[in-house]
């Protein structure tokens, strides 16, 4: 498999850039997807969304051009705003496109205490990745947190930034954990980003919740 993997380009499926365009929308409205994607020079989705199937569609070169055009237009920490917005968005559509395999809403998961529903529900989302796309994800636990490793990120892919680019993957998170844990906010920040030069991307996630 690595070696086909290396032939080609790296990307999301269909159903997973579906989703990702859908969420875009509803956070920066028509228009300003359109504006996007044409900087990125994206323009065959702007009048055809992804169908959702498992097949390979947008490339992490393309992801990683979209999000540069974000920053582009509404500056870093604009961008990373909507991109973290986006990434809650992405919730959403994703437990219409992957309810039966997340299967969060369990009654049986409910009833563990909430730090092992956080573990389980992050572990869910790395799978997700790792079944279904070319982003590698592995997780760490510390004494007072978990840790979301990306070794492989498309929304990151050939991007150089001075501060951490994962504010798509916190806001995906911070809304997963508020689902799983029923209604609780977790802490979570980017300490490394593989835009930075890090040899991975980092999210670090407080077994705590804050409310």
């Amino acid at each position: 498999m690595g070696d086909d993997l290396e032939r080609r380009d790296y990307c999301f499926p269909n159903r997973i850039s579906r989703i990702l365009l859908l969420a875009l929308r509803d956070v920066m409205g028509d228009n300003g997807v359109h504006a996007v994607l044409n900087i990125a020079r994206l323009q065959h989705f702007i009048e055809t969304c992804p169908p959702p199937n498992f097949e390979p569609g947008m490339t992490f070169d393309e992801a990683g051009r979209l999000f540069d055009a974000i920053e582009g237009i509404y500056g870093v920490r604009g961008g990373q705003r909507l991109a973290r917005r986006s990434g809650e968005a992405c919730f959403k559509y994703g437990i219409e496109g992957f309810g039966g395999v997340i299967g969060f809403a369990d009654f049986a998961l409910r009833l563990l205490p909430v730090p092992l529903r956080v573990r389980i529900g992050l572990e869910v989302l790395a799978e997700i990745f790792n079944r279904y796309t070319d982003q590698r994800v592995t997780l760490g636990e510390g004494e007072d947190s978990f840790f979301f490793i990306i070794e492989r990120c498309g929304f990151c892919w050939r991007r150089h930034s001075n501060t951490p680019a994962c504010a798509l993957l916190e806001g995906l998170l911070e809304e997963s954990l508020y689902w799983v844990s029923r209604g609780k906010r977790f802490f979570i920040e980017g300490v490394s980003c593989l835009a930075c030069g890090d040899p991975v991307g980092t999210l670090r996630v407080d077994k705590t919740p804050l409310n």
